[in-house]
């Protein structure tokens, strides 16, 4: 009988020794810091490209569709059309109703530069993964996946920005 009981003692003490180096997974290992550091300053330089690009296009009035993949309430996803005059929103309506939505659940993102001011604020934070892509033809993010916390839940964005169209 205590045979038994010396193994599995040895076995789950043999487990805990060996615990640290089993703490961390591959992926984990490979976005260090270092590694993360390294990620955030492209991000930086591919965010001020872009930026400068849409910026030297000058286009002031423009619509877009923006999703919001989040852990959040409903109607604050979307897809939304968002609709911008003279670099102001005039209308945010729901894509599925065609009626307007509640403006508050969309002012971090209801504009291009906000957009951009979105990624600048994942790289400020230091966030975890920062994934964008941006268009080729104008510069402005098409996609934008942020974790902010790799230990923390339902804090991440994921923002997807389609349609877009130049309004004369």
């Amino acid at each position: 009988m205590r045979l038994p009981m010396i193994i599995s003692a040895g076995l789950l003490l043999s487990f805990g020794l060996n615990l640290p180096v089993m703490s961390k997974s591959p992926i984990e290992i490979a976005q260090s810091p270092a590694s993360n550091n390294s990620n955030l300053r492209r991000a930086q330089k591919r965010l001020e490209f872009n930026r400068n690009f849409w910026n030297r296009q000058n286009i002031s009035n423009y619509e877009y569709t923006l999703s919001n993949s989040c852990f959040c309430i409903a109607d604050a996803r979307g897809p939304v059309k968002i609709q911008v005059r003279n670099g102001q929103t005039t209308s945010i309506t729901s894509v599925a109703t065609g009626k307007p939505v509640n403006p508050q659940y969309f002012q971090s993102y209801n504009t291009i530069p906000k957009l951009f001011d979105v990624i600048q604020d994942a790289i400020n934070r230091k966030a975890f993964s920062l994934n964008v892509q941006y268009s080729a033809g104008f510069g402005y993010p098409t996609k934008i996946d942020i974790d902010y916390n790799s230990q923390i839940a339902d804090e991440e964005k994921y923002l997807t920005n389609e349609n877009f169209k130049v309004i004369k």
